[in-house]
């Protein structure tokens, strides 16, 4: 347990507690009981015809009972978010039941289809759930960013009301990088509203952690300007520590290695006598002072860590500071209360029947009827209606989106690139919808002025929890104004994909949380799109609706070499559930896809889009913009549904279909087969995505519109196809089977190599020479 723990300043607690500590710990022992029993039953009570594992984690539900139990029945208020670690899912559960949030029809559905979710989840479980969890890191720090998402809204549109984040974060959870991105972030600092419990257990999942290091850990939230309390023993042991021998007591356990003192925790009495002593020179002072300890007194005392004693986490939470962020380490036991406290290897383990049967003797249970709530009118009973009460939440009620235009009507002319068209199109929603724009909040990486985001950033600000001079505000020379305030509508984090994502996915809740929607917008390179998609497909799934802007892409950017050139962000739009991807030529079809995706923000059955854009200087004439407006629309429609005909022929003897960046390379190949003769049908992809679901629709496989490809791929008209893009080949290899054709797909699939467009473009085989050789093989 060792560690050099910094003094805690002991400030008078404010009394908090309504109900009785008998009480209190009545109900922690049902919350005990429940969690194991909900597991229990899922694994040794419910029918499993195919023999799979089930699974659950009794032990590190354990750990987290009287942590969650003096947390709901002491502290939290209804403004208040909790996000619970993925693996004490069935103590939320439990508390809930118990609170009436949850039907006793439930506890026996733990990780059944239909049933309560293997990790918590806002989406899916029945009973409330704050935050999803279940993917380390990301669960762990969603308070952050919904803490900067409940201030934005409150600050620019009200009603978010006040509340703390709390989260609830297993110790070898804190292996994972991206929590400390967030904590280091430097806006993280003034959001004192954020509360982190870090469950101190020191055991990962196949053993006893040697060196848990938690001065360390302390030291290091302290440097990031956290206030760190640290929760180390009960008072049961406090108590021995003022007795003689008891500072030798105190030393000897905290100078312990950890698993010297988990061993200690399988030991019986005796052999806790011999071995707690030591070999210290004060070993003789410690067992004259633990020899005048009854045997039941002795184990309880070495079991008695603060993580487990309602008293001592009470005066910490008494204790927090909420003019910063706090972090509260308890210590703590896997699997405390249960007959497999402290073995080193119970983190998956399961009791066995007799063992679960001891459990219930030793808490007063009923095996065969484990559900029961307390009597209504017994003190626990009342405590848990009085807590349900305080705790209740009027639901938010949702506020319509505003309307988005599908059109602003101009065309775009000259020489441009769909990285600048995004710029562009947030400028002219913010005067052509001023509604709208007010509820678009951009997100970037320290990448603003690079993805064309200045313009935007200028006339709107960037958001800060406090407002802060502009020292460069009189600077002729200075282009990017950086004037932060609380109301800005650009967030800037550093370079941190994870936290950007993270934060985008807690404003894109924000109408299921307050009803309040936003439009947030995050940008990013595109080759990092792949280091943000845990994060970023997690908030999808726990409903978190935004717009993720890759930019710039592919091997375009030749120049950058193979490091910054991304290659499988096609397929991955393709791919990724809840999502729309699109992937534009022209400016224009940026303007339509990014308003249409707008447009399905922030309101129940939404979804999210991926947009990958291109710094690839394009002339906009390619684009052929119909001038009637029936076309006009016509055109709009198909590119927002995957595709459109660029160039048509009556009778084509092969169809080029382009996508993105190399629509110049496929209009250049069709002329060039053009004068040899050789016919060619262009389609513009503009969404992979939205095609393959219109193939599968089409077979019946989903619902859904399968008009576009009629409208595009007409069986009349069906021809030998080359496919090209700059990305993945497999990306659009499906086209050919739309009217089972015979067909060529040209894409990268190869590491990316630096030098000049057509030196990489024609590496990759994604050039004119290569798309015009493509379709001379199959009409040959």
């Amino acid at each position: 347990m060792s560690n050099n723990s910094p003094t805690i300043d002991h400030i008078t607690p404010v009394p908090l507690r309504s109900a009785t500590p008998e009480a209190l710990a009545e109900i922690e022992q049902r919350v005990l009981w429940l969690s194991t029993a909900m597991i229990h039953h899922a694994n040794r009570v419910r029918p499993n015809p195919t023999g799979l594992k089930v699974g659950g984690h009794q032990a590190s539900c354990a750990s987290m009972v009287s942590i969650m139990t003096s947390l709901w029945f002491e502290q939290l208020r209804p403004g208040d978010r909790v996000s619970v670690k993925p693996h004490a899912s069935p103590v939320l559960h439990a508390i809930n039941y118990l609170l009436g949030e949850l039907d006793e029809k439930y506890l026996t559905t733990l990780r059944e289809f239909g049933g309560l979710q293997s990790y918590p989840s806002r989406s899916k479980d029945p009973d409330p759930v704050d935050y999803s969890t279940g993917s380390v890191g990301i669960g762990a720090t969603a308070p952050i960013w919904g803490a900067i998402a409940r201030r934005y809204v409150d600050t620019v549109i009200g009603g978010a009301g006040t509340g703390r984040q709390y989260s609830l974060v297993g110790d070898a959870e804190l292996d994972e990088g991206a929590v400390w991105e967030a904590i280091l972030d430097h806006s993280v600092a003034e959001l004192g509203e954020i509360v982190w419990i870090v469950d101190l257990n020191r055991q990962s999942l196949d053993r006893v952690v040697p060196n848990m290091a938690a001065g360390r850990l302390e030291a290091m939230f302290a440097a990031a300007g956290w206030q760190v309390l640290t929760v180390k023993f009960g008072t049961l042991l406090e108590s021995l520590f003022t007795r003689a021998g008891g500072a030798a007591l105190r030393t000897r356990i905290l100078d312990m290695p950890n698993p010297e003192y988990q061993r200690l925790l399988r030991c019986h009495a005796g052999e806790v006598r011999r071995r707690l002593p030591g070999d210290t020179p004060d070993a003789a002072a410690i067992a004259t002072l633990i020899a005048a300890l009854d045997d039941d007194t002795l184990l309880a005392a070495i079991r008695n860590l603060g993580g487990h004693d309602l008293d001592a986490l009470q005066a910490a939470y008494e204790q927090i500071d909420d003019t910063r962020p706090t972090v509260i380490i308890a210590y703590t036991i896997k699997g405390h209360g249960l007959p497999t406290q402290g073995h080193p290897q119970n983190h998956s383990s399961l009791l066995t029947v007799d063992q679960y049967e001891q459990l219930a003797a030793e808490l007063g249970m009923d095996p065969t009827n484990p559900w029961a709530r307390f009597d209504p009118a017994s003190t626990p009973g009342q405590e848990c209606a009085a807590v349900a009460q305080r705790l209740q939440r009027d639901p938010a009620a949702l506020a319509t989106p505003p309307a988005v235009p599908a059109d602003f009507g101009r065309t775009p002319s000259g020489i441009s690139t769909t990285q600048a068209a995004l710029g562009r199109a947030l400028l002219d929603l913010s005067r052509q919808a001023p509604d709208a724009a007010k509820r678009v909040v951009t997100v970037s990486p320290d990448v603003s002025s690079t993805t064309n985001l200045a313009g935007w950033l200028n006339k709107v600000g960037v958001w800060s929890p406090n407002e802060r001079r502009n020292w460069f505000d009189d600077d002729a020379e200075t282009i990017m104004h950086w004037r932060e305030k609380p109301t800005g509508q650009h967030m800037e984090l550093g370079i941190a994909e994870t936290n950007l994502v993270g934060l985008m996915g807690e404003l894109g809740a924000t109408w299921s949380r307050w009803g309040q929607p936003l439009f947030p917008i995050g940008v990013m390179y595109d080759p990092f799109v792949e280091r943000a998609l845990e994060p970023w497909s997690y908030g999808i799934y726990a409903g978190g609706q935004s717009i993720l802007v890759g930019t710039p892409s592919g091997v375009t950017l030749a120049a950058e070499g193979g490091a910054h050139q991304s290659i499988k962000t096609p397929s991955i739009g393709l791919e990724q559930p809840g999502c729309i991807s699109y992937e534009p030529a022209f400016a224009i079809d940026v303007e339509w896809t990014l308003l249409d995706s707008i447009s399905r923000l922030g309101r129940p059955n939404g979804s999210s889009s991926y947009l990958r854009l291109s710094t690839r200087p394009v002339d906009q004439s390619l684009a052929a913009v119909p001038t009637d407006p029936a076309a006009r629309e016509r055109r709009r429609r198909q590119v927002v549904a995957g595709a459109y005909t660029l160039r048509h022929a009556d009778a084509p003897a092969v169809t080029l279909v382009g996508m993105g960046a190399t629509i110049t390379e496929t209009l250049t190949a069709a002329d060039r087969l053009a004068e040899q003769g050789v016919a060619a049908h262009v389609v513009c992809v503009t969404s992979p995505g939205r095609l393959f679901e219109a193939v599968q629709a089409r077979r019946g496989l989903t619902e859904g519109p399968s008009w576009i490809l009629d409208q595009v791929f007409p069986a009349d008209r069906a021809a030998p196809m080359v496919t090209v893009l700059d990305g993945h080949p497999h990306t659009l290899a499906f086209l050919t089977g739309i009217n089972h054709v015979r067909g060529a797909a040209l894409g990268v699939s190869e590491f990316g190599q630096v030098g000049s467009l057509d030196d990489v473009y024609r590496y990759h085989g994604i050039d004119t020479d290569a798309v015009v050789r493509a379709a001379l093989d199959l009409v040959g």
